[in-house]
């Protein structure tokens, strides 16, 4: 019995902390309205910090859990995004991918004042575009919230992580051909994950729902079956090493033009996908070195600097083409602050894909995922607040 202690305590590890992280979530979400997710973050931070055993490398396939949340979570933006939106306000669009740009400029610029190699500048430039999905949304639902502020912030956020992945992977092919001078290897590698990821999840979105309604299957029964695809996707992916978030997001916004709906009662998944959303927040904080977080304080707080500026800063300037007013702009700038689970995640899938560069960034970067996870999510309830888009109700 005394030999298999150790693994007692590692099993027991991950039940006891989201128990933790649910039991603070809901007590400081009800005591001064600090979004679930910032607890949950806090938790595997703690947990990181005193290195609880078997909470991030004990368990196997705990990466393949993580990118299942997170699909789930894209799939859910991808389902609110409107393309219709695109063709009647093309500045909207227009906007996501000039601010897209801005960053990536802004962020490498502002980085090369620090003795960083040039892949690695490169590579925080493209993981900086993105903005957390899981964060914003999350959030977004927390609040009930709606209205316009809301949706631009939701449809900046999916146009953020498409570009932010294809930066990635035109980093990963150039770095490829830097290393090894084949071209040919450099451009499939970028452009086959990109293509087939997106054409899996667009057929994914146009086969389910003509096969729920040759099935009739019951409106209470589709979230049940989306999630189940999202899951299939994800293994898809992971066997033919492609990208599950940029598939997740395809297959949501193809599924919404086929028009499926969702129950209301569903959003976020129920149940399953507030369990899901615990886990990836703490896993997500927990794979964080707090030892490399000191070293880089300075460089993280640049760069949350810069990059939040350049989001502000062009939201504000377009608010007025895109029909929305400088508040509004600046709001929606400020929501799209989260972006850490999505950006980690990516560096994972990356290392795992045998991209060198991928575990040297995360380090470097630690003092800005840290910042920018505890402090991202309540700067996005904030602005919806502000916004007065939340329509949460007493109890």
């Amino acid at each position: 019995m005394v030999t298999d202690l150790p693994f007692l305590l590692q099993s027991m590890a991950w039940p006891l902390v989201l128990l933790l992280a649910w039991f603070l979530g809901e007590r400081l979400h009800e005591a001064w309205q600090i979004p679930r997710v910032t607890s949950y973050v806090a938790v595997g931070l703690l947990a990181s910090l005193i290195n609880l055993p078997g909470l991030t490398n004990a368990v196997p396939g705990l990466p393949f859990l993580a990118n299942v949340a997170l699909s789930l979570v894209l799939f859910e933006l991808g389902y609110r995004i409107n393309l219709r939106w695109f063709r009647h306000n093309p500045w909207v669009l227009a906007l996501g991918l000039v601010e897209s740009v801005v960053t990536f400029a802004a962020v490498y610029l502002a980085s090369g004042l620090f003795d960083l190699p040039t892949d690695t500048r490169l590579i925080i430039a493209a993981l900086s575009v993105s903005a957390s999905p899981a964060g914003i949304v999350r959030v977004a639902n927390e609040l009930r919230s709606a209205g316009q502020v809301t949706e631009r912030v939701l449809h900046l956020c999916a146009i953020n992580c498409l570009v932010s992945v294809l930066a990635l992977k035109l980093v990963i092919g150039y770095w490829y051909l830097s290393t090894s001078g084949d071209l040919l290897q450099a451009a499939f590698g970028s452009i086959h994950v990109l293509a087939t990821s997106v054409a899996v999840g667009a057929l994914l979105g146009v086969a389910m729902p003509a096969l729920l309604r040759s099935q009739r299957i019951q409106e209470r029964d589709v979230t049940l079956v989306f999630a189940l695809a999202v899951v299939l996707l994800t293994t898809m992916s992971y066997g033919l090493k492609l990208s599950p978030l940029l598939a997740a997001l395809s297959f949501g916004i193809v599924a919404r033009e086929r028009r499926v709906h969702l129950t209301n009662a569903q959003r976020g998944f129920g149940t399953a996908g507030d369990l899901l959303t615990i886990f990836l927040f703490v896993y997500i904080a927990a794979l964080l070195d707090w030892s490399e977080a000191g070293t880089g304080l300075v460089l993280g707080l640049v760069l949350i600097v810069v990059r939040t500026a350049a989001k502000v800063v062009c939201n504000v300037g377009a608010a007025r083409l895109s029909g929305s007013t400088e508040r509004k702009g600046l709001l929606t700038g400020l929501a799209l602050t989260p972006m850490s689970a999505f950006a980690i995640l990516l560096l994972e899938q990356s290392r795992l894909y045998g991209f060198g560069p991928a575990g040297q960034v995360l380090t470097v970067m630690a003092a800005m995922m840290l910042v920018q996870e505890l402090l991202g999510p309540l700067v996005t309830q904030r602005s919806l607040m502000a916004a007065a888009e939340t329509h949460v109700t007493k109890e």
